[in-house]
């Protein structure tokens, strides 16, 4: 998992490389007055709002419990990452369908296409920059799983949305490369709004992806089957504990985990040996498992858990949109 410094590098990186990169295109739009230019700068400056988003989601996440959030503020973060995702779609992705649609019905010949190539090599720099800062984090988290599953299951929107955001980018910027130099090659400026629809395409998809998986996390995600299991092992191996029945868990943000523990005390012990060992276990969870921030122990007979367990529904028989 990404820790704070690393989230904090790859957002600032990104928020750097999309602002020098809305300069240089709104820019290049005014000279050659190129659509999909306008589109691409449009594009970078959401991206420039998004990571200020992000930031603040991160700064508000790491406040305290209060007796008004007794859980605390973690899942700002994931609220924050939704919000990115919908300016995405609603700013990112409709303007570029306005403006492909607009210069498909009334198309105007390119000014300075040398100009709109100077940009587009420099953004593809910097947004490469920003897209390897992103990559080399997100691979240090993710493990051995692949790359689609492992943004599926990380916890941390503020690593793979800059990744996707980039990633959209660079084949927003390729898209454009096309469109131009097919509009000024074949003379067809029409070219030039469909490539702008194109950016509108990807950034769609983009948007997609990124609001559900922030979306399922603001609901409430659970551990990863690692920690759950080790959650387990280490309240089994407790002399006090005749069975773990299993763990109810939920992240609250990306290092801060919301765990409730369900266990069957040995027959004979009295309350205090009960708490005793309730201590003794929170000890060696958080010893293991600092992220864990919220966590409960109740006592309850193996029988008493399966059978609630039983009125849970599997996770196909939920709504999944």
């Amino acid at each position: 998992m990404a820790t704070e410094s690393s989230r904090n590098r790859v957002i600032y990186a990104a928020l750097a490389g999309n602002l020098l990169i809305a300069i240089t295109k709104f820019i290049a739009a005014g000279i050659t007055g190129s659509s999909v230019m306008l589109s691409e700068g449009i594009h970078s400056l959401v991206d420039t709002g998004n990571e200020l988003l992000l930031l603040y989601g991160l700064k508000r996440s790491r406040l305290p419990p209060d007796r008004f959030h007794p859980l605390g503020y973690g899942r700002e973060l994931y609220f924050w990452s939704f919000i990115v995702a919908l300016l995405v779609f609603s700013i990112g992705a409709g303007v570029s369908f306005y403006e492909g649609v607009s210069h498909l019905l009334k198309p105007t010949p390119l000014e300075s296409v040398t100009a709109a190539y100077v940009v587009l090599a420099i953004s593809f720099v910097f947004e490469a920059a920003s897209w390897i800062v992103a990559m080399r984090e997100f691979r240090a988290s993710k493990g051995k799983a692949g790359y689609l599953e492992a943004a599926r299951a990380s916890k941390d929107p503020s690593v793979f949305s800059v990744l996707f955001e980039d990633s959209a980018a660079l084949l927003g910027l390729c898209v454009a490369f096309v469109g131009i130099t097919a509009a000024h090659q074949l003379d067809m400026p029409r070219l030039d709004g469909l490539a702008s629809i194109g950016v509108g395409l990807i950034l769609s998809v983009t948007a997609m992806f990124l609001a559900r998986e922030s979306k399922e996390l603001l609901i409430g995600e659970p551990a990863l089957a690692a920690v759950q299991e080790s959650l387990l092992k280490i309240a089994n191996d407790d002399p006090s504990i005749l069975h773990a029945n299993g763990a109810i868990t939920s992240h609250l943000s990306p290092s801060q985990i919301f765990v409730a523990l369900s266990a069957e005390f040995c027959d004979g012990l009295t309350t205090d040996q009960i708490e005793c060992t309730v201590n003794r276990l929170e000890a060696k969870i958080r010893e293991q498992h600092p992220d864990i921030g919220m966590l409960f122990i109740k006592p309850q007979s193996r029988a008493m858990w399966e059978s609630r367990q039983q009125r849970v529904p599997p996770p196909a028989s939920r709504v999944t949109t």
